[in-house]
């Protein structure tokens, strides 16, 4: 018999043919010895007997091992993710199934070398064809691409009988922290835009701002984008969408915490130097302070902007259905809030500033008498 591979659609016809075959064996319509009559005659048939000729088991499978091995190796050896569907199931035969289970294996120990090495390049963003060869899919492969990837691990731990639970469960976080990382990046592109808010008041005479900055709501729109897309809500669990929201919201807000904080360190340092070099030389005329007549210095008017556009961060995340103040990503942004609003600021009550929150506004805060 030949070993091409096209010949396994034929042999399965052959397969089920087999098995009618031996349910009449099984269970034939007669009696006692009629029954066992039944049977010798069937098998004694020249038909039955030929037909027994042609079936060779080993070959089925050296077949269906040339065309499943193969057809994985096709696809994973492509430079991009295309997603492919396959038709046909009914290819087990119980008699070679330790035959089958070897190639299982085989098969999730391939997949899995092959999406390891792939993130792990994706990760090191190293783009040199030489050194990422057969990792080409991962660096260019989009965020939703790799939805098609985690539903495929989770259709491999829900039909698979291995004992290869913490495989699936490792190769799925691994690929959500992928997800994770190519969001929080295009987060952070919304977020340098920060460092603005320093020359929009530095040795400016622009009054207090009294409202966020227009960056605040970029920051968040590619995790809502994603959530949101087709890809997402068709193929993704609602538990695995969770971990991408608050996997996302956790790194994008510690980024933020970052940056604000520069801002701020940064700004203060400025000031102080400008302090000095006033104190040490007089001030030429014209030249603009960094403290206003009413005692509200530019390093305020920045502290206020942050206060205000943390604010509508909170709120964002909040549509998202992230509890700003009570989950792990807000971590000490209360302390930070009260650290952001300036010194001309205080709270109406004693216990306002230890109990700030994203929630709040100005109408909790006045004005020192100056």
């Amino acid at each position: 018999m030949s070993s091409n591979p096209s010949e396994a659609s034929s042999l399965v016809q052959k397969i089920q043919t087999f098995r009618v075959l031996k349910k009449l064996q099984i269970k034939p319509r007669f009696p006692g010895s009629s029954r066992r009559y039944a049977v010798a005659k069937f098998r004694s048939d020249a038909i039955y007997a030929e037909f027994m000729k042609q079936w060779n088991i080993g070959v089925y499978f050296s077949l269906r091992f040339q065309e499943i091995a193969g057809a994985l190796d096709s696809v994973l050896t492509t430079s991009s993710l295309n997603p492919v569907q396959n038709s046909e199931t009914d290819v087990l035969v119980l008699s070679c199934s330790d035959k089958f289970l070897r190639l299982s294996l085989q098969l999730l120990s391939r997949y899995s070398n092959w999406l390891s090495s792939g993130l792990t390049a994706r990760k090191k963003g190293n783009t040199n064809t030489n050194t990422n060869a057969g990792c080409e899919w991962a660096i260019s492969a989009l965020t939703d691409d790799l939805v098609f990837i985690i539903h495929d691990i989770k259709c491999l731990e829900e039909q698979s009988i291995l004992q290869g639970g913490q495989l699936f469960e490792d190769l799925q976080r691994s690929v959500i922290k992928a997800v994770v990382d190519s969001l929080v990046e295009k987060s952070v592109e919304d977020l340098r835009q920060m460092k603005g808010i320093t020359a929009t008041y530095r040795m400016t005479n622009k009054p207090l701002p009294v409202r966020h900055s227009p960056y605040v709501s970029g920051i968040l729109r590619p995790l809502k984008g994603f959530l949101d897309g087709e890809r997402a809500t068709t193929y993704l669990a609602s538990e695995t969408r969770n971990k991408i929201l608050l996997g996302a919201a956790t790194e994008i807000t510690d980024r933020y915490y970052e940056i604000a904080a520069d801002i701020v360190s940064l700004a203060r340092k400025k000031e102080s130097s400008l302090q000095e070099f006033r104190q040490s030389a007089q001030k030429p005329a014209g030249l603009s302070s960094d403290v206003s007549d009413n005692n509200v210095s530019n390093t305020d008017k920045i502290c206020m902007q942050l206060f205000l556009d943390i604010q509508e961060y909170a709120r964002d995340l909040s549509a998202l259905g992230v509890d700003a103040v009570t989950s792990r990503c807000w971590f000490n942004w209360t302390d930070a809030l009260s650290y952001y609003v300036p010194p001309f600021l205080k709270p109406r009550s004693s216990s306002a500033r230890m109990s700030v929150s994203p929630s709040d506004n100005l109408s909790n805060w006045c004005v020192h008498e100056c």
